[in-house]
């Protein structure tokens, strides 16, 4: 299992404009949402072994999301004609077996996940309620093998702040995940 860590984007960077398919509802769903709001974009996967050892997790930080009107959602990028796990209907399964509540969105052309610079599977982003980056980096220390539970830490730690108004904690570490399956010729430089 090869680990790809995070870019750690600097933090105050906009959130990009999206509109990507939620493969749960079939509707689309637009960065939009986020106006205003807190909010978090998390780059996920089905298949990746880091993204199913957080997979309970996951499912309880975004119910927590939900209780505090903090827009969330999961993008998956990777390239479905190579792992077909990754495919939307797959997805949509997923998000109903894991009790995702958040969208479960597919970036096909791959043009999000390079916007955002993600990297690996899981890739956390939280925004402030202005659009601007305000932590990117790992869901908690929990990784397949390492013995330590998972609770969403480092990201709730960062919804909270912003909840109270204030920034996240400026140390931040990075994820580690399985890198972002890129379509051939799609790859970021």
């Amino acid at each position: 299992m090869a680990a790809t860590p995070s870019r750690m984007i600097d933090l105050g960077t906009a959130m990009p404009n999206f509109a990507l398919p939620d493969t749960a509802s079939g509707k689309t769903v637009a960065s939009s949402v986020f106006a205003g709001k807190p909010g978090v974009v998390i780059f996920i996967c089905n298949h990746c072994p880091y993204v199913k050892h957080i997979r309970q997790g996951l499912a309880d930080f975004g119910r927590f999301c939900a209780e505090h009107d903090v827009p969330m959602v999961a993008i998956s990028p990777n390239d479905v004609a190579a792992y077909p796990d990754d495919a939307p209907a797959a997805m949509a399964a997923e998000a109903a077996q894991a009790g995702y509540v958040f969208p479960y969105l597919y970036d096909e052309s791959q043009s999000v996940a390079r916007v955002f610079d993600a990297r690996c599977t899981p890739d956390l982003f939280v925004f402030d309620r202005d659009g601007k980056l305000a932590y990117r980096g790992q869901f908690d220390d929990a990784r397949p093998g390492n013995s330590v539970p998972v609770t969403g830490r480092d990201a709730r730690a960062a919804v909270q702040a912003l909840l109270a108004g204030e920034r996240p904690s400026g140390t931040q570490k990075a994820s580690i995940g399985c890198s972002i399956k890129w379509k051939p010729g799609n790859e970021p430089g």
